[in-house]
């Protein structure tokens, strides 16, 4: 007897297994950062976040790029219900504050509805262990403008209000990334 998989699915199972990124059950690293929302910065504080309930920190490789304008935008379009479910929404990435007061602001992406915060270090990323690549020189983004930084891999994590990684979401398409992170988020919220 012969047993086929479907190639996608094998695909599908590497793709969740293959990253390093904290697992769930880990306890998330605390961070604070210069962040921004609607252009305006201001220091994002995960600790004072998961006072209000569970956190989606979402790490993306650089602001104004194809994948990550499609992810941003779908978190904005989506922000009500992850708020309905008791969620915020952190982006991250090695992007300077002053790219990220542009892309938060930016009605196409995260039209003032998810803050960024600035990861120029990648200290955070690491934290998460996350991979961190150099970048390309001379690369430029959807503006034409260079991108002067490196790129963290796209990973999103839900932190519970327990400070425990409840999912960890990678290697599937930015908007799919969306929508994974959605499923896990509601499946937190409390049953009415």
């Amino acid at each position: 007897m012969s047993i086929r998989i479907p190639l996608a699915a094998v695909i599908a199972s590497f793709a969740v297994t293959a990253f390093a990124a904290l697992q769930p059950g880990a306890t998330a690293p605390d961070f604070t950062a210069q962040a921004s929302l609607a252009g305006k910065p201001f220091t994002y504080s995960l600790k004072d976040a998961l006072k209000k309930g569970p956190v989606v920190v979402y790490f993306y490789p650089s602001a104004f790029t194809g994948g990550c304008n499609a992810q941003a935008h779908a978190f904005a379009v989506n922000q009500d219900k992850f708020a309905a479910a008791g969620a915020t929404i952190i982006g991250v990435s090695l992007d300077s504050i002053a790219r990220l007061n542009d892309f938060s602001a930016d009605p196409q992406y995260c039209a003032g509805k998810i803050p960024v915060a600035s990861d120029a270090n990648g200290t955070i990323a690491k934290s998460y262990q996350l991979k961190i690549d150099a970048g390309q020189p001379g690369y430029k983004d959807t503006r034409g403008v260079e991108i002067d930084h490196g790129y963290v891999e796209r990973t999103t994590f839900i932190v519970g209000r327990d400070g425990k990684i409840s999912a960890t979401v990678g290697g599937v398409a930015p908007t799919k990334n969306v929508e994974a992170a959605l499923d896990e988020v509601q499946k937190l919220a409390p049953r009415r």
